[in-house]
């Protein structure tokens, strides 16, 4: 097989630099794209490489469709364009139950939620259209189905996520490609290491896996989602939460 690329927006970190690693494993020449984190993106390249697998790190803020049209140009020139494409770059909102928020602070996380979506994944779609095969994986959360206080931002971008996924499933079938949800619920990450104790345990207390998933349970459902053998596998949301969302 030729080498096919793998698109890994976010990928410096948590759930983006273990799915690196996965698809790395797996043959993908493997682009890491950061915003700030420029030397640990670096750093998970060289030891990839190192590795005899083949990483760029690549910046881009994905908010910014200047900056993003030159990340796909570089790989499209240089590479021969994104086969696989993980949306998984973090959005910050913040949390406000829904009577104290704002329509500017909803609208913040909406908007780049689905921006940055919106846009990869149709610069990568068209690269795949002309080799009529691609692959779209979209990082949402159990958040968008089982609602949670002071989530009402993140909850709704990522649900307006899960339908777009949808309509992606279903328009870019006939070209070969896929577009798939992977939904985690809490997963130890930097960003949750700073979660209280008693929280985490009572995640574990109503997860039937009795731990809380780390950032290679989810790498691995988008290993198998991005893979040739998942051809038959589009237009679905997965949760990886060992079974505390169950609907």
């Amino acid at each position: 097989m030729t080498t096919r690329n793998a698109l890994v927006t976010g990928g410096a970190r948590g759930i983006g630099a273990a799915t690196v690693k996965a698809l790395a494993e797996e043959g993908y020449r493997v682009f890491i794209n950061y915003v700030n984190s420029a030397a640990t993106a670096e750093e998970l390249a060289q030891s990839i490489i190192a590795q005899g697998g083949e990483a760029v790190a690549i910046q881009a803020d994905v908010r910014d469709d200047s900056q993003v049209a030159a990340m796909f140009n570089k790989i499209n020139d240089e590479f021969g364009g994104v086969d696989v494409l993980v949306s998984n770059a973090n959005m910050n909102f913040t949390p406000k139950p829904f009577l104290d928020q704002s329509w500017d602070e909803f609208a913040q996380k909406l908007n780049d939620e689905m921006h940055a979506s919106y846009v990869t994944a149709q610069l990568a779609a068209k690269s795949m259209k002309e080799k009529q095969f691609g692959r779209l994986v979209f990082i949402s959360s159990t958040l968008s189905e089982a609602p949670a206080p002071s989530f009402i931002a993140h909850g709704s971008a990522k649900g307006a996520l899960d339908s777009f996924n949808k309509y992606l499933a279903q328009e870019l079938g006939p070209y070969g490609i896929t577009a798939n949800i992977v939904a985690p619920g809490m997963v130890e990450t930097d960003a949750t290491k700073q979660a209280p104790e008693e929280f985490k345990e009572f995640i574990r207390s109503i997860t039937p896996n009795q731990r809380i998933a780390q950032p290679e349970d989810v790498a691995n459902t988008i290993r198998f989602l991005a893979s040739e053998g998942a051809s038959h596998v589009t237009g679905t949301y997965v949760p990886v939460c060992g079974g505390a969302y169950l609907p």
